[in-house]
């Protein structure tokens, strides 16, 4: 009998400021991670990335592709990527991954979910404690803010 999978999907976004990208340490998880969650029902992938981001830092941010109006149509925020996590053997979440740059606010951190929160320099993200693809993708994230704010 084949196991059944179920997914959710969420929204996490890489803040990027001064060339350093913001990671907190995760209550449940424990855990550097972005700031992310799930994406409620009815909800625009781009929107739940933006209100994520407010409710666990208190940050306004603008993400780096805020997309556009294509005519009659509009075309979503793009994504920097799109990843499939095991969070269970019987539990996937697909993570849609953004990029933001702080536009307004001062750090509030929601300590019912994060326990401490850190700014990692490129260099510093290859810190033992900085999974592999938050590394990959933090550095990624620097980079494309870098280029454009240039």
């Amino acid at each position: 009998m084949e196991t059944l999978i179920t997914r959710d999907w969420a929204a996490t976004t890489f803040i990027v400021q001064e060339q350093r990208t913001l990671l907190l340490l995760h209550r449940k998880l424990n855990k550097w991670l972005p700031p992310g969650g799930h994406i409620d029902p009815h909800e625009l992938p781009d929107a739940a990335a933006l209100r994520e981001v407010a409710e666990e830092t208190g940050f306004k941010v603008a993400l780096i592709d805020a997309g556009e109006a294509l005519g009659a149509v509009q075309r979503l925020a793009q994504p920097l990527c799109i990843l499939q996590e095991q969070i269970s053997p019987t539990h996937e979440h697909i993570d849609l991954i953004y990029v933001a740059r702080v536009l307004d606010g001062d750090l509030k951190l929601a300590i019912t979910e994060h326990e401490q929160s850190r700014w990692y320099t490129w260099d510093e993200l290859d810190a033992p404690e900085v999974a592999h693809d938050v590394c990959l993708l933090g550095r990624k994230a620097i980079e494309l803010v870098k280029q454009a704010t240039a």
